[in-house]
């Protein structure tokens, strides 16, 4: 039997290894937490569901690569990884912002209805698939399919975009500065406007970056999906 080791606590940070600590032991004590408490995460290794469920205003930094669904559930905190991130990166996310400091699998910020999710790295495909309100900044390239049914919220995407980018979108705002392989289904390029340039340079300093808004073009719905047209029923 391996023996466990408590946790380091100082007076602000409270340190785990789980090396030694069970992951089960890390989210649990992040789910009774208070505002105002910090964490510091040693040797993650790749484990999966890492600081799941946060509903506090509470600081995690994980030094080193998490596994599938870090931060999925998440809500107030902020989340850092040192690392990478596997599938499924701030699932779900309500609010808080959760940043990784390398590149992020697929499916990342699926269904977030809030908060923030920065990736300075890459991201797989579908990333932010069916989002409902998060905003998403990527520093590099984002994978096919990405805010398929997208229904609201902001994805910035600061290098390339795979095929299919916002099929079957809703009104979610897509910002991208490089190209795009392809569009999917009812999303065409918007002008920029105003609004537009100022809103991506807010969601761009909230992400630390210096990208000049001016660079990005806009994607978003034509709206052509959002009623019955005959020509897409079939006869019998």
């Amino acid at each position: 039997m391996v023996a466990l080791t408590a946790p380091e606590t100082t007076a602000t940070t409270t340190t785990t290894d789980l090396a030694v600590s069970p992951v089960r032991d890390f989210n649990r004590a992040l789910h009774g937490a208070f505002d105002g408490q910090s964490w510091t995460v040693e040797n993650p290794g790749g484990k999966h569901s890492l600081a799941v469920g946060i509903d506090a205003e509470v600081s995690v930094t994980i030094n080193g690569h998490a596994g599938y669904y870090a931060a999925g559930m998440h809500q107030k905190g902020t989340v850092t990884i040192n690392g990478n991130a596997g599938v499924g990166l701030a699932e779900n996310i309500m609010s808080g912002k959760v940043h990784v400091k390398g590149d992020a699998s697929q499916s990342a910020a699926a269904t977030g209805h809030g908060g923030l999710v920065v990736i300075d790295g890459n991201a797989g495909a579908r990333c932010g698939i069916s989002m409902k309100g998060v905003d998403i900044v990527v520093g590099g390239n984002i994978g096919h399919m990405s805010a398929f049914m997208a229904q609201a919220g902001r994805l910035v995407v600061c290098g390339d975009a795979g095929d299919a980018l916002g099929d079957s979108i809703y009104e979610a705002r897509i910002y991208v500065k490089g190209t795009v392989a392809s569009l999917g289904a009812d999303c065409i390029e918007k002008p920029m406007k105003a609004e537009h340039l100022e809103e991506l340079a807010g969601l761009l300093a909230a992400a630390g970056r210096a990208d000049n808004p001016a660079d990005f073009r806009r994607y978003g719905s034509a709206r052509n999906l959002y009623h019955f047209s005959v020509r897409n029923s079939t006869s019998y």
